[in-house]
């Protein structure tokens, strides 16, 4: 291990020994299932590896709440994401239905395009989804968002950099 990751592992693996049981506990009374509790649990001490900030927390079980929350936060958009899908195919007659391979491909793109747009600002993200989703013209995205078509523009060439800096 080198030495400047030595601080950074140890003060995760002092949360880890103080606070994981009760992190555990907190994700379950909100999410209502043991697995699920566990799962997330273990994701934000791994989370916690990667960022330095976690050496600056002055209330460790607040910071473990507030990364959890994130954490939670995107399981629940990915249930809904994987829900939505679900329907979507229920409604497709079998023999056009796609394979369990397929679905599983699909699900996947979806969840990694479903974490590249909450990257972005919601009024950006939900711009960019009504005019590639719902193919809405920009006049008809500032009426439903109550902005100026101005700003739906400014919105759109946001979304469109952050696309093109991830193809990069």
């Amino acid at each position: 291990m080198p030495a400047l990751d030595a601080p950074l592992h140890a003060a995760v693996s002092d949360l880890y020994q103080h606070h994981h049981g009760w992190l555990q506990g907190w994700l379950r009374r909100r999410l209502g299932c043991h697995e699920q509790a566990a799962d997330l649990a273990q994701d934000t001490f791994t989370r916690l590896l990667g960022s330095r900030r976690v050496l600056e927390a002055r209330e460790p079980r607040a910071y473990l709440a507030t990364v959890a929350k994130g954490l939670m936060i995107n399981w629940f958009q990915r249930q809904s994401l994987e829900r939505a899908y679900l329907e979507a195919l229920a409604s497709i007659p079998e023999e056009l239905a796609p394979s369990p391979e397929q679905r599983y491909l699909v699900l996947e793109t979806l969840h990694e395009i479903d974490t590249l747009l909450s990257r972005l600002p919601d009024p950006v993200r939900q711009a960019f989804l009504l005019a590639q989703v719902e193919g809405l013209k920009y006049e008809a995205i500032a009426e439903r968002l109550g902005v100026s078509l101005g700003s739906v523009k400014r919105y759109m060439q946001q979304a469109f950099r952050h696309c093109l800096e991830l193809m990069e």
